[in-house]
């Protein structure tokens, strides 16, 4: 994929909508197209965060593990959102289970060059991170919504 194309999709994912043309170039130079076939995990707990997802077509079930080993599903990402934030929190380690409901398209950063690029430039590390702050309130909400209902 050219970076001509990239920056299309970068300006037209919410994610990435507000960022300079600079911090998409910057970010077009790191990225790379990816699929997952249904039932393909892109992330399972535990394990060492290497990859932030951009998704493009498709949905992600996001997943915890209960007692007995019964999973739930707390939340569900399609076309537009993200996968993952483990990758910018020290120890870097997955906090859920993310599973391909069908087959799925996107981009994909690598952890590690990401963080680095955030360390280089804290204004594009900034801005990432008050996306993804984002993110993740918007999940707790869906979530507290979600175990209100299981309560009820």
């Amino acid at each position: 994929m050219s970076e001509t194309g990239i920056l299309g999709i970068f300006q037209s994912h919410a994610f990435l909508a507000a960022l300079s043309q600079r911090h998409l170039l910057t970010l077009a130079s790191g990225v790379k197209p990816f699929t997952a076939a249904k039932g393909d995990f892109l992330a399972k707990e535990g394990e060492t965060a290497k990859s932030f997802f951009l998704l493009q077509e498709g949905h992600v079930a996001i997943d915890i593990h209960r007692p007995a080993k019964v999973v739930a599903t707390i939340h569900t990402t399609g076309p537009g959102e993200v996968i993952g934030w483990s990758w910018i929190v020290p120890g870097y380690r997955w906090q859920f289970d993310c599973r391909a409901l069908e087959n799925v398209k996107g981009l994909v950063f690598d952890a590690t060059w990401l963080r680095e690029k955030c360390e280089q430039d804290h204004e594009l590390g900034y801005h990432l991170l008050k996306q993804l702050v984002t993110v993740i309130a918007s999940r707790l909400v869906a979530t507290r919504e979600q175990l209100l209902d299981v309560t009820e």
